[in-house]
């Protein structure tokens, strides 16, 4: 079995400084090149360790400004809508094939990983390990994230599922109505959608905490919850 970061512990707290390299460079403009936004569209982003070490290494340096995570969770929220809206028989398993990866996470791939090294100043590696940012805006928008947890992630008996779950529950034949599923991806969806828009010149400010909570609920769709919860615990 190949071994890949989202197997161990995970914490951005404890990113390497490989990643935190790696990160640094990837939020300054390689997040939007052809090659890399077609490993992610694969990907449904990274995995679960370095999905959520970018978004806390992009709060951290952005200051809260996460413009660039706004616009990838747009993209793959609209995907995942399109994905789920399939009609006749075996909606499920048709379904199931479309929210799959189809290739690994790109850093993991590149053996980033919580012993990976990097030439970065050490000032910067604190930055990146800092996740106030990111805890600051999980509590000025938690009402409406927390409805979105996925209940195997989070431990609960919500009946929400992030993708990998769902995945799991209808190879099992667990899953035969997608409605509610398709139903909660669309909510997110129309709120990244209007969070997006609000960088853009002319809608500065008219995003509500609902709306930048979609970003913490596409996250969590895509790759899991559990990093996540355990950095706002």
């Amino acid at each position: 079995m190949r071994i890949t970061a989202d197997m161990e512990p995970l914490c951005p707290r404890m990113l390497s400084d490989g990643e935190i390299h790696y990160l640094w460079w990837f939020i300054q403009g390689s997040i939007m090149t052809p090659s890399t936004r077609k490993r992610l569209w694969d990907g449904w982003g990274m995995c679960e360790r370095h999905t959520w070490g970018f978004i806390s290494v992009d709060a951290a340096f952005r200051n809260g400004y996460m413009h660039g995570p706004a616009v990838l969770y747009e993209d793959l929220m609209n995907r995942a809508r399109s994905a789920l809206v399939v009609r006749g028989c075996m909606q499920a398993w048709r379904s199931m094939r479309n929210i799959r990866d189809k290739g690994p996470c790109l850093m993991c791939e590149m053996n980033y990983g919580p012993h990976s090294k990097g030439a970065i100043e050490a000032h910067r590696v604190r930055k990146g390990r800092d996740v106030s940012e990111l805890q600051a805006l999980a509590r000025r928008t938690t009402p409406y994230w927390r409805k979105a947890l996925c209940g195997r992630c989070a431990g609960n008996d919500s009946a929400k599922r992030c993708r990998r779950h769902l995945i799991e529950e209808i190879s099992r034949g667990m899953v035969s109505d997608l409605s509610p599923h398709a139903s909660h991806i669309g909510s997110i969806a129309r709120h990244i959608e209007r969070y997006a828009r609000s960088f853009r010149h002319g809608y500065h400010g008219t995003a509500t905490d609902e709306d930048t909570a979609a970003l913490i609920s596409a996250v969590g769709w895509c790759s899991g919850w559990k990093t996540f919860l355990s950095i706002v615990k």
